[in-house]
């Protein structure tokens, strides 16, 4: 991105025009606006009208001195962060010059002074001021971007139900009014397709539940992972009753989130920990707390555990480290976890290896 093709605005207040005269010709070879003010009431009317990427103060000023407009611009929310410079030829003892920086001052500058410092000083923020424009423009950018992409992935993730539901509805009539005079390759074809329905259903549901997780607000408030990990494992167990597997859940687990976006965090780990310990010897599923200061979360199994090598793909939709055949899925479980914990402001990683189980930590914001 071009950053002369952004504006960028000085603002010089001082009651002598004599000076923001000078002012203007030693600033004239910079990519800027210059904008002129007599008055601190001047300069907070321009302010309203635009944005500022560096200020220049004179102190003494009849009806509002330098300070007074310094403080001023600091209560304002759109001025509160703007930097400016004092300049001054009569207030250059330490006091005032103390006095200056407490008001919020980036710099103080005594008269005289050389060109160049006042010109090094002024470049270094107009610099810095595009830079933060330029990351400002990428940010929305990125933004618009991800908006349309999780539009796009929710109408065809939607759109996609109707003809499915057709193939879905015409098979089971082909295999009701046809399926005694299909012969076994045909009748063998038309499970094949009921299977593909069904995956494919699976697989736009985690879609729109992907997509979903992404644009829901956030609601924080006082969650109990322990008593929300109890219900899943009780969910499991019912849904399963033929595994035996040994649950601990730590005592207690308080957090801090939007307790429904969390019980999807805990659902998709708990239900990766139930299937890939199937087939183990004593399987167990652990959920707890590291450190309660550090609030480090965690869900461990014993299963099949995965090689680290591979770690960087765990988050990543559609990607499996794993058979379908023996632990089937479409991937998209850790993308949603993944995008729960980065919508609290936490982190997620996970540790594995092969034959040993894996464990996956989470932070969330404290």
């Amino acid at each position: 991105m071009n950053t002369s093709a952004i504006k960028t605005k000085i603002l010089m207040v001082d009651d002598k025009p004599a000076n923001l005269l000078a002012l203007e010709r030693l600033l004239k070879d910079l990519p800027v606006e210059l904008y002129k003010a007599t008055s601190g009431n001047d300069a907070l009317i321009l302010t309203l009208h635009h944005d500022f990427a560096l200020a220049l103060l004179d102190i003494q000023m009849p009806e509002m001195d330098g300070y007074e407009l310094a403080e001023l611009l600091r209560q304002e929310e759109k001025t509160a962060r703007m930097p400016f410079i004092f300049i001054s030829a009569i207030y250059t003892d330490h006091i005032n010059i103390f006095k200056g920086y407490e008001k919020g001052a980036f710099s103080y500058i005594c008269k005289p002074f050389e060109p160049e410092i006042l010109l090094n000083k002024v470049k270094l923020f107009v610099d810095m001021y595009q830079q933060e424009q330029v990351l400002r423009l990428r940010t929305e950018e990125l933004m618009h971007i991800n908006c349309e992409l999780e539009a796009f992935t929710y109408a065809v993730s939607h759109d996609l139900r109707a003809p499915l539901r057709a193939i879905d509805g015409f098979s089971q009539m082909l295999e009701e009014d046809c399926g005694q005079a299909l012969d076994a390759p045909c009748r063998d074809y038309l499970a094949r397709i009921f299977r593909a329905v069904q995956r494919m259903d699976a697989l736009i549901s985690d879609l729109l539940s992907l997509s979903r997780v992404t644009r829901a607000d956030i609601n924080i408030g006082a969650v109990d992972l322990a008593a929300l990990a109890s219900d899943i494992v009780e969910e499991l167990r019912e849904r399963m009753p033929d595994r035996e597997v040994e649950v601990v859940i730590q005592q207690p687990l308080p957090a801090s989130g939007d307790a429904r976006l969390l019980r999807i965090v805990l659902e998709n780990l708990l239900n990766n920990a139930w299937k890939f310990t199937t087939g183990t010897d004593s399987p167990r599923v652990e959920i707890g707390q590291l450190d309660k200061d550090a609030a480090v979360y965690y869900v461990r199994d014993n299963g099949v555990g995965f090689d680290m090598a591979y770690a960087d793909k765990l988050f990543n939709a559609f990607q499996r480290l794993h058979s379908d055949k023996r632990f089937p899925g479409n991937g998209i479980g850790l993308a949603t976890v993944q995008r729960v914990i980065h919508k609290h402001g936490g982190q997620i990683w996970g540790e594995g290896k092969p034959g040993h189980g894996a464990v996956f930590y989470f932070t969330l914001r404290q």
